[in-house]
């Protein structure tokens, strides 16, 4: 229990022994701060067995005698008798859950959904450019990549699912399309729009479960969505734009083949 800034704590744990109390037994820290000043505040840790209680009282006080004198005072076991920290007895009820909404549960789940469609569609555009007649395998590398980078993001919020006793549903993933030829664009660029559009939206979603969490007054979701995918989610957003950008400046032709050369060699060492 936090004191006042301007006094120095130690801990004293005293049992109850008919009406006296024992002598508290102070930390090494506090004995040398004690002898400076008869004034100083600490914790008294007391076990009251008066009338056959066993109530355990935590509070910060000037001496043994004293009241409390931050007004607080912890009793933890009358505080976990309340209905809010009761345990569930039916075993298909979490024992883990805590403040934790059923809307949040429902956006975290439609979350996975999101992920997993957009892994998919991903992984159809590494189907298509890898094929023999199409070739380009730096294109290719990079949706497969991609491809896997969503299905561990399902896979996160699956996992922090269970952790806050919720319970997973997966819904249908839709089937995409099999061809991204476009008469104009090309397919390099056509596909590569179409994964700024999908990364836009992902983070539209990303964002509206945020709203959710800060609606059901659920700071922990909160975090965990600001920490696990909004920085990386706007990166992503970054480099597949400056990826339309440079397709859009090449056109169709040869220049396709150099981009998705730079592509496959990515990462690797000089």
């Amino acid at each position: 229990m936090a004191l006042r800034s301007a006094e120095i704590s130690g801990l004293s744990v005293s049992t109850m022994v008919g009406n006296g109390l024992r002598k508290p037994n102070l930390c090494s820290s506090a004995l040398s701060s004690l002898s400076a000043s008869s004034t100083l505040s600490f914790s008294s840790l007391r076990f009251d067995r008066r009338s056959g209680s066993k109530k355990l009282v935590v509070y910060a006080s000037n001496g043994l005698n004293s009241p409390p004198v931050t007004g607080v005072i912890f009793e933890p076991f009358e505080e976990v008798k309340r209905e809010i920290l009761a345990l569930p007895i039916a075993p298909h009820v979490s024992m883990a859950r805590q403040k934790y909404a059923d809307e949040c549960e429902a956006s975290i789940n439609e979350q996975i959904n999101v992920e997993y469609n957009v892994s998919y569609a991903y992984h159809a555009l590494y189907a298509y450019f890898d094929r023999d007649n199409v070739a380009l395998k730096g294109i290719a590398k990079f949706f497969k990549k991609s491809s896997e980078e969503e299905r561990e993001h399902a896979e996160k919020l699956i996992k922090y699912q269970n952790t806050r006793g919720g319970k997973v549903i997966l819904h249908s993933v839709e089937s995409p399309p099999s061809e991204f030829e476009h008469v104009e664009k090309g397919d390099a660029l056509y596909a590569m729009e179409l994964a700024l559009s999908l990364e836009k939206l992902t983070n539209e979603k990303l964002l509206n479960l945020h709203s959710v969490a800060d609606r059901n007054n659920d700071p922990q979701l909160q975090d965990f969505i600001e920490s696990e995918f909004l920085t990386e989610q706007v990166e992503a957003i970054k480099k597949i734009a400056e990826n339309v950008a440079q397709l859009r400046l090449v056109g169709k032709g040869h220049g396709v083949w150099h981009f998705d050369q730079v592509l496959l060699h990515e990462g690797e060492a000089a």
